[in-house]
């Protein structure tokens, strides 16, 4: 469900059955002349949607202000809008606590953008990890004071976490397409993959009488995109969201 359309009762049953909450997370930046701009963050929004067709999740209104850098191209007439991560951290560390203050306790948020290491990170991903790992210890330090994972209460803490059991994973964050999609679908800027892409989830963001404008290298491969391709990318989004999303 859109979160901006619950009414507090849904909201509740959600807590209760323990429903992901998916944050889309993303840019707006250039993709060549012939994709929109806001494309990293269309692409999780897409296939949230479709993902919300097979299972109960909240899907919170998303954010496109993050830190799309000037590496592509220089803002002016392009359209890439740059946030910092040092300004993005404390937003997100309020976000997320706002969230835990609600009473969710299965928050993820899903990032297209800069993720072929996402195990490294860049300045968006890593802002919000940063952000729900500090929201989580604020959390836990106010409702139970300091102390509370030295106390006897938590002393199954290891154990919990052979169960899955963990706080520390209240708030997560994810790349749209996970490291074993690598070699099986492109990942690229504004080239055969991504194009492909939004030919299938969003084709009014693609303008195929535009590629022929396009000067980067990284656009080359662009007139090769297809909406078959892209479909093909969305089964392997859809599945590591299966494996991701749970309740």
């Amino acid at each position: 469900m859109r979160y901006e359309l619950m009414l507090p009762h849904q909201i509740r049953k959600a807590i209760e059955e323990n429903w992901p909450v998916a944050l889309p997370l993303g840019v707006l930046e250039y993709h060549g002349e012939h994709m929109a701009v806001g494309m990293d963050t269309l692409a999780v929004i897409k296939t949230l949607e479709l993902f919300e067709k097979e299972r109960d999740i909240v899907i919170l209104p998303p954010f496109y202000y993050g830190a799309a850098s000037y590496a592509v191209e220089p803002p002016e007439g392009s359209g890439s809008v740059q946030v910092g991560g040092p300004v993005l951290a404390p937003f997100a560390e309020e976000l997320f606590y706002g969230l835990l203050r609600i009473g969710f306790r299965n928050i993820h948020a899903i990032i297209h953008h800069q993720t072929e290491n996402f195990v490294a990170g860049m300045p968006t991903d890593l802002a919000f990890k940063t952000a729900g790992r500090q929201a989580i210890f604020r959390f836990l330090e106010k409702e139970r004071g300091e102390g509370w994972w030295g106390s006897d209460k938590m002393a199954d803490y290891y154990a919990g976490h052979a169960q899955g059991e963990n706080v520390f994973n209240w708030v997560q964050v994810h790349p749209l397409m996970p490291a074993a999609m690598n070699g099986k679908y492109p990942f690229d800027h504004a080239g055969i993959g991504e194009t492909s892409l939004m030919l299938a989830l969003c084709p009014e963001a693609v303008d195929a009488g535009h590629f022929a404008d396009n000067k980067g290298w990284y656009t080359k491969s662009a007139p090769e995109a297809s909406a078959e391709l892209g479909q093909k990318g969305v089964a392997m989004i859809l599945d590591h969201l299966r494996a991701t999303l749970r309740g």
